[in-house]
């Protein structure tokens, strides 16, 4: 049987149960269109990007009527509408995402072959829309994609950042980082909407007047939206992404143009402008600079705005005010805060309400905390922002007396209940008082909104617990849980053709929007015909993962080894030292004794280290080091390899994760909100070794703990240890094998031209480790010397994947949106088609 090309799975599954909207001679002739309009008059042979362009073009046409026929339906229905406030969006690429949902994707790719084109080559030239750190960005994308699918009338916003996250050089061993020119060659998806520009406020002072408090002289700066189309899973509904751009409000006279005046007033726009220029790239890690402030704000002003625009101006067309009143504002509209980024929205909406609209204050609250809900992503103390009293007054005056306002009357209801208990009063302030006076964001968010939620059940329990656990007592009903999810289109449809392929086959393709259909696989687990299906489509994704590998790294790894992958954020909390320790191991065990018999490992690391956190670039740097010594000895061959993944990306997700067979999430127990890769592995086929930490207590519970390698402490056993003190050298002490890892580290065995290099490494994991990698250690061991003796029985294997794969339905961003949908924001997501623009 002839193995099928990717582009063949794709043409077969994009069109299975889907009419293609256009056929491919029309598809042939739009394209030509537009590489002739692309085409500049003294230039007459197009490029591999003109061609790009052109097909990006010939992909939006179809958007576009589907784009306005929903905002015309949104208006024509005026449902209560959802707004998705975040300061992060991992997008990635848009073109073969789009091509899926709209159903197009097999005419689009028999078009350009019949042009003698290669699409897939086409594809490679897309700029990856990098717009945010990590999880909680590729969250808000999925997310969105979900809202549309469930048709929700539902709106992103955020910031279009000039430069995304960095892209991630690895020289000499060490992470440099490059900005990242997503937008240096125009990005086709987006339309500027110069009309909807909007001013926004900083600085200045507040008076009062006859008529109430009166912010004067600003610094305006205006906020100039591109709107992005988000097309949903084959339903003809398409959501917007609106991402405001700053703009300078300074105006030129050419009478000037002599004087330096003019000079300077022209280089004073980049102040205004410098807003948006580029994504913080912190993870897990407040950094207190006003630049990040402005930006907040200046997303949450224009935001509302918006919003409040769209409120009152109902009708399609209109742009008059059509309601004057706001008592129906929290059954029309949903703001969903993304973490405490966008918290601003809270104060900047009461202002809006009391001081533009003149609305009382009781009334104006009580509609703020009717619209406004809050995702809580982390409990690590280093992440929660705490903006300084002294910066917000400068930067916000008027924002700052609200929220000392909005202090007052909360604490007089805490009073009220607990009277006299002045320790209640002090952890339940908005205002923390130790040291330098500061706003605690997180407390904001919750005293402002009616529902506060946490992203897998152990993350939402343990915020009950600890870091609100005043706030539950006070309002139990405000807090719920939501596990993430992520998007089955891009994270199994789009990256893995040939596992989708053989998906339809078995249950057809309901699973696609109704992800709990993959249970039905569960029939096929034990079938020796099926799992032999299923290795084979993993074997051809591991092969061409292999090749890519060559290719940018000059290191040829044995496609036949079992690739065990972590790929997230460098951080210490993710414990990607542990992994390395275990390469360590590997690797001296070899050296003992060559001929011993071993199962054959190629072990990947990737991620980003936030341009600041020396830790976790020593930590990439020492992954290089050891992946040097162990890639390059003779006696350990192809038995063991350790490769570090350059610039990981939502792009390079889409190769790793089909052709993963075993995935890391290694994170100390409580200290992971939830993970979403995690759930991507799962989906794709890749046996987890992990923690009971996140989501994977819930992915426990789906697939059965039997169908993963649970190890370590669980959240009681590390509060256990951290109250009776943890100390690493009873460990390092007691395990022969745990010592030797940490000299060699410690000695310069892995920099031979740099002896100290990674002595400070060695030298937190022994006195300053919070993380507690010395106590899982002996446990982790055991636990990947059990996935070596059962990944020796393929059968077995083959087996546990099928059972992941069919209990990965839970974890669709699907579910996830719905019960947001119901539970918080109160509508009800919807799988009918809209027409299509050709439909009456």
């Amino acid at each position: 049987m002839s193995v099928q090309t990717d582009s063949e799975k794709r043409k077969q599954i994009s069109v299975r149960g889907i009419v293609a909207v256009e056929n491919v001679a029309e598809v042939k002739k739009a394209f030509n269109r537009h590489v002739h309009y692309t085409l500049v008059k003294d230039r007459n042979v197009a490029t591999p990007r003109d061609y790009y362009f052109a097909l990006a073009h010939t992909v939006r046409d179809h958007l576009v009527s589907r784009w306005i026929r929903t905002q015309q339906y949104y208006y024509e229905k005026d449902p209560k509408r959802v707004y998705y406030l975040s300061l992060e969006y991992y997008m990635g690429r848009s073109l073969q995402n789009t091509m899926i949902n709209l159903g197009i994707q097999g005419t689009v790719d028999e078009a350009l072959y019949q042009l003698g084109l290669d699409i897939e080559e086409l594809e490679e030239l897309e700029e990856d829309a990098g717009l945010g750190n990590g999880g909680l960005g590729r969250l808000a994308a999925c997310f969105l994609d979900s809202m549309a699918t469930l048709g929700l009338a539902a709106y992103g916003y955020g910031i279009r950042y000039e430069y995304g996250i960095f892209a991630q050089k690895i020289e000499n061993g060490e992470q440099q980082e490059e900005p990242d020119d997503w937008l240096r060659y125009g990005n086709p998806w987006e339309k500027a909407r110069p009309e909807f520009m909007l001013p926004v406020n900083f600085y200045g002072r507040v008076v009062d007047t006859p008529q109430g408090k009166k912010w004067i002289n600003t610094q305006v700066v205006f906020a100039m939206p591109y709107d992005n189309p988000i097309p949903g899973y084959n339903n003809n509904v398409v959501n917007t992404l609106r991402l405001w751009s700053a703009k300078s409000p300074i105006d030129f006279n050419l009478r000037f143009f002599n004087s330096g005046d003019y000079i300077q007033a022209v280089l004073d726009r980049n102040v205004a402008e410098n807003i948006s220029r580029v994504l913080y790239p912190n993870d897990n890690f407040f950094e207190g600079k006003e630049l990040r402030l402005r930006q907040e704000y200046f997303m949450c002003a224009a935001t509302l705005q918006d919003i409040l625009r769209r409120y009152k101006a109902s009708k399609f067309g209109s742009r008059e005010a059509v309601r004057t009143t706001f008592e129906s504002l929290p059954d029309k509209v949903a703001i969903q805060l993304n973490d405490t980024h966008p918290a601003l929205a809270i104060p900047e909406l009461l202002r809006i309400l009391i001081d533009v609209e003149k609305v009382p204050y009781e009334e104006a609250w009580d509609l703020v905390v009717k619209c406004c809900a809050y995702t809580n992503h982390t409990v690590l103390p280093e992440a929660l922002e705490r903006w300084p009293c002294s910066m917000l007054e400068n930067v916000l005056p008027r924002h700052m007396q609200l929220i000392y306002h909005i202090n007052f009357m909360h604490l007089k209801e805490v009073e009220k209940r607990w009277p006299g208990d002045m320790d209640r009063l002090r952890r339940m302030s908005l205002i923390e008082e130790e040291g330098e006076k500061r706003v605690n964001m997180a407390n904001l968010c919750v005293v402002g909104s009616h529902a506060v939620n946490g992203v897998a059940a152990i993350h939402s329990d343990i915020l009950k617990a600890t870091i609100f656990r005043d706030f539950y007592e006070m309002w139990p009903e405000k807090f719920q849980n939501k596990t993430n999810g992520i998007t089955p289109r891009r994270w199994l449809l789009l990256c893995n053709p040939g596992l989708s392929d053989l998906i339809c086959d078995k249950i057809g393709e309901e699973w696609t929007v109704h992800l709990d259909k993959l249970q039905a696989l569960k029939r096929w687990a034990k079938d020796p015909a099926f799992q032999r299906a299923v290795m084979k489509v993993k074997q051809e994704n591991k092969l061409k993962l292999a090749s890519l590998i060559e290719r940018d790294t000059g290191v040829k790894i044995n496609a036949a080894s079992m690739f065990d992958v972590q790929v997230k954020r460098i951080h210490e909390y993710k414990r990607q030292l542990l992994n390395i320790l275990h390469v360590i191991t590997l690797y001296n065990r070899i050296k003992r004794d060559p001929t011993a018999p071993i199962t054959p490992r190629t072990v990947m690391i990737g991620g980003k280290a936030a341009p600041g956190y020396y830790i976790a670039k020593q930590i990439i740097a020492l992954a290089c080091a050891v992946g040097n010594t162990v890639n390059n000895d003779p006696d350990v061959g192809d038995k063991l390899k350790l490769i570090f993944l350059e610039n990981y990306r939502v792009t390079l997700a889409e190769r790793i994760m089909p052709a993963a067979d075993l995935s890391e999430q290694i994170s100390t127990a409580g200290t992971e909100a939830s993970g979403t890769g995690n759930m991507k592995f799962m989906l794709n086929g890749a046996l987890t070794i992990g923690t009971m930490d996140g989501a994977n207590v819930e992915m426990a519970e789906e697939a059965g703990e039997n169908n993963m390698f649970i190890f370590g402490m669980r959240v009681d056993d590390v509060e256990a240890l951290q109250r009776r003190g943890y100390n690493a050298y009873e460990y390092y002490e007691r395990n022969p094998e745990l010592r030797q890892c940490v000299e060699q580290i410690r000695s310069g065995f892995f920099s031979p031209d740099e002896p100290g290099k990674f002595a400070h490494v060695a030298g937190v994991l022994l006195n300053h480790d919070r993380f507690l990698h010395f106590a899982d250690y002996d446990a982790y061991i055991a636990a990947q010397d059990k996935v070596a003796r059962v990944y020796q029985d393929q059968a077995k294997w083959a087996e546990m994947v099928i059972e992941n794969i069919a209990s990965s339905g839970k974890f669709s961003s699907d579910r996830t949106i719905a019960e947001y949908a119901r539970q918080i924001w109160g509508v009800e997501p919807s799988w009918e088609k809209l027409p299509a623009p050709h439909e009456t």
